[in-house]
């Protein structure tokens, strides 16, 4: 604690009093304290709330244990009381990064055994535990202790990195029946609604918090699959893979991340809803695995500028910018240009809904699939195939340090964008495969709206409109047409040099 001197805090305390004469005086005493509710809802379910401890054998070098490579938490959880002692745990001898045992040469050239801890929570009396993924993985052993200093071995029953959650079985005492908590309806929050975590921060077990819901559907841009609850409640280090209950003592979330500068909670916790983690908890008991639906899309977000430019209003939908080859969605006549707009009966409003709908609808069920196409809906029917874990599209950079062309190019201006047709020497200095054909981009003014959309030198220039283009004159031409329209944008669609497509509104102001 730091003391203040006594004219400083003079100073303080009269901006505190200040405040407070401020304040409204409307019951603030039950606000503070929050609902009597919570009291119930911790005594009701805190049994059910769990400690988890790995420990991990590694290297030399003083090693650490880390998350999986991709994990989309990394920046948020890096393992924090690695080999250090959990308060009432009577094992000797656990060392911290650097720390040597007599006998050791050096300490860190040898193996050492490290430990983690996190939080979970037993869905089933026959021993089933849900904490996060990033609280087991890699981890040599697993153990689960009970809120009441129980401790048991677990094993894994499946794990899934693209929601971070993992299925943990341990055998309960048959003397003893574990209590277990149930799934509520993350869907029916509201924003405000009180919530309450329970956990093991700083390995501080059977800590209870209380908050409200601060956001819904919110993306963090941790995974394709982002859609957590915001919540105040104090989560910190430790609290990862433990619940959000609501106030009838339903777990509504599964405690995954925080924003922290300082590492410590500042009000800004996620969840992962349990709407997302029911199935996935449940795939993973039933099969050891996630079978996920899969389109075969690569899509994109429908801006204002690309609504405007494909007549479609209000914006809404996913774009499709590429077919997988292999996918469903290409015999089923889905198409580059297309905006998805309902799925299954379920309407699309923004690009981030539609891989949720798609994973959570089951491998080859038959779906009617709605698209907007040059401003008309049409209906697709698509027999849903499996994603698989290791389909990964490839990341395509242009190359732009070859030599220059040997050969002269005619290069025209539009858009802010030097352009010039495909020939053998720009396929050769950009490295522009065969099978990518269109109009080519040789420089960007820095100031023009193609900057700020990142189009660079090396991309391909495929459509202008939704019309195949093959020459800068056809370009021009289509660009001047669209401004006689009275059109604000351009919708190009432009390839990168090894074939990745996407959509790009350019300003025709």
């Amino acid at each position: 604690m730091t003391h203040l001197g006594s004219s400083v805090r003079r100073a303080a305390l009269a901006a505190v009093a200040a405040t407070v004469v401020l304040l409204p005086v409307t019951g603030g005493s039950a606000f503070a304290r929050g609902p009597e509710g919570i009291s119930d809802v911790a005594e009701k379910v805190i049994d059910a709330v769990v400690n988890i401890s790995t420990s991990q054998n590694v290297e030399a070098h003083g090693a650490m244990p880390r998350l999986p490579p991709g994990s989309p938490f990394e920046e948020f959880f890096d393992e924090f009381f690695k080999n250090r002692r959990r308060p009432g745990d009577n094992r000797q001898g656990d060392n911290k990064p650097g720390d040597t045992k007599p006998g050791d040469q050096g300490g860190d050239q040898q193996a050492r055994r490290v430990n983690s801890l996190g939080s979970g929570f037993i869905i089933d009396p026959s021993g089933l535990v849900v904490t996060n993924n990033h609280v087991i993985a890699d981890a040599d052993e697993i153990s689960v202790i009970l809120n009441d200093g129980t401790r048991m071995k677990a094993t894994l029953v499946g794990h899934d990195q693209k929601t971070d959650l993992a299925l943990l079985r341990v055998t309960p005492d048959p003397n003893k029946p574990l209590k277990a908590v149930k799934f509520g309806d993350s869907d029916k929050l509201r924003l405000g609604e009180w919530v309450v975590a329970i956990g093991n921060p700083f390995s501080l077990g059977g800590t209870v918090t209380a908050g409200i819901v601060s956001a819904r559907n919110r993306d963090i841009n941790s995974g394709p699959y982002d859609n957590y609850i915001q919540t105040d409640a104090a989560i910190n280090r430790g609290n990862s893979g433990g619940p959000l209950f609501n106030l009838d003592g339903d777990v509504v979330g599964i405690n995954t991340a925080i924003i922290s500068p300082t590492g410590g909670s500042i009000g800004i916790g996620f969840s992962v809803p349990s709407k997302t983690a029911i199935p996935v908890i449940e795939q993973l008991r039933q099969f050891g695995e996630t079978r996920r639906g899969w389109l075969g899309v690569k899509i994109q977000q429908v801006t204002d500028e690309i609504a405007d430019s494909l007549n479609i209003k209000p914006a809404r939908g996913a774009l499709v910018a590429g077919v997988d080859e292999r996918g469903p969605a290409k015999p089923a006549g889905i198409e580059a240009g297309d905006v998805i707009v309902k799925f299954d009966g379920k309407d699309i409003k923004e690009m981030h809904d539609l891989p949720r709908v798609v994973a959570d609808t089951p491998v080859g069920k038959v779906v009617e699939v709605v698209v907007v196409r040059k401003g008309q809906e049409v209906t697709k029917s698509v027999t849903l195939g499996r994603l698989e874990d290791t389909d990964k599209l490839a990341a395509a950079t242009p190359n732009k340090d070859t030599p220059p062309p040997q050969e002269k190019t005619v290069v025209q201006k539009a858009l802010g964008l030097d352009l010039a047709d495909m020939n053998d020497s720009l396929r050769k200095r950009y490295k522009i495969k065969d099978s990518v054909n269109g109009v080519v981009i040789t420089a960007v003014d820095a100031s023009s709206s193609a900057s700020e959309k990142r189009l660079s030198p090396g991309d391909v220039i495929v459509e202008v409109a939704q019309e195949q283009v093959k020459t800068a004159t056809d370009l021009q031409k289509r660009v001047d047409q669209l401004k006689k329209d009275g059109r604000k944008a351009a919708l190009l669609l432009v390839s990168t040099a090894d074939g990745e497509l996407r959509f790009v509104a350019i300003s025709l102001d």
